[in-house]
């Protein structure tokens, strides 16, 4: 049977990477509830006695970022109970580390522990993998002055916690969701007839809402401007055409005043986020940082028992 309340120092962790207390203890019982709908961990119950304690520690196996430590933790929390169990964090989300590098130790029931290892360790390894492939992408173009940015590209129900990992890998967030800011693209250009048409169309909808439009051409980022546009997504453009892009932008605030950001998105790799973020974007846009991170190997092996 599963414990809902989370230790006082499990929920402070939380609260202060940006996450809702509430919304990590329902993701964590959903991935729980994969393990034990039908019932009880029958392996454990079946080897380990039921008075025994453990001490274990987590250590990561490869090189990376991490992040997710204090859901990690708030598992712990949930199978074995706040008052049973011990969760140290060892170092801070968004710490780099090498091989063999101890990231946390846990003290409690075996049962439990063993319980809820693989739960903790799927989190904790798939946020560590978003936040260590963020971290590539921002050393890639850290001599640019750009920041690489998240999309809705993010794992059902994982958002919140995957953009988080964003952050914690030196990214920064797009949008959250369809209602926090508003993206015409160019399925929406072509329903509503333009460029222009789109984006006086949202404009007049919601004149208080960020609004970012893309384009795919510099007479599209042209119009977006003469429309108002101040933030605009330049779609799958060589760099040679973003620096022009670039200039415009420039031309445009020299006669009016009015700052623009650009965003370049498609068609970045490792190897020319440099030459892409070096054009004089603001930003570059990597669905890949939560859409095909891979899992940081992180492992939890018990060290001691308490009897």
């Amino acid at each position: 049977m599963l414990h809902h309340k989370l230790s006082d120092q499990s929920a402070e962790n939380i609260l202060a990477a940006g996450l809702v207390v509430d919304d990590v203890r329902r993701l964590i019982s959903v991935a729980l509830d994969e393990d034990l709908h039908n019932g009880p961990d029958v392996t454990t119950n079946s080897t380990v006695p039921a008075h025994q304690r453990s001490a274990g520690v987590f250590a990561s196996r490869q090189t990376g970022c991490i992040a997710g430590l204090a859901v990690a933790g708030a598992v712990f929390d949930m199978v074995c109970g706040a008052e049973q169990v011990k969760f140290v964090q060892l170092v801070a989300d968004g710490a780099r580390v090498q091989p063999g590098a101890r990231v946390a130790t846990v003290e409690g029931p075996t049962r439990g522990l063993l319980t809820a290892e693989r739960t903790a360790l799927n989190l904790l390894g798939h946020l560590s993998g978003v936040a260590t492939a963020t971290s590539q992408w921002a050393d890639a173009i850290a001599s640019t002055g750009a920041k690489v940015r998240d999309t809705r590209k993010t794992t059902p129900g994982m958002r919140a916690l995957e953009k988080y990992a964003v952050r914690c890998g030196g990214g920064v967030n797009h949008r959250m969701s369809l209602s926090d800011a508003a993206l015409v693209k160019d399925n929406h250009i072509v329903a509503a007839g333009g460029v222009a048409q789109a984006f006086a169309a949202v404009r007049a909808a919601a004149p208080n809402i960020v609004l970012e439009i893309e384009v795919d051409t510099l007479d599209q980022l042209k119009t977006a401007l003469g429309a108002g546009a101040d933030l605009v997504l330049l779609d799958n453009m060589a760099p040679g055409v973003l620096r022009e892009a670039v200039a415009i932008a420039k031309q445009h605030f020299a006669s009016t005043g009015r700052a623009v950001v650009l965003e370049a998105s498609g068609g970045l790799t490792l190897e020319n986020a440099e030459s892409v973020a070096a054009t004089g974007v603001n930003y570059i846009s990597v669905g890949a940082l939560t859409h095909s991170a891979k899992v940081l190997d992180i492992g939890l092996d018990l060290e001691t028992i308490v009897v």
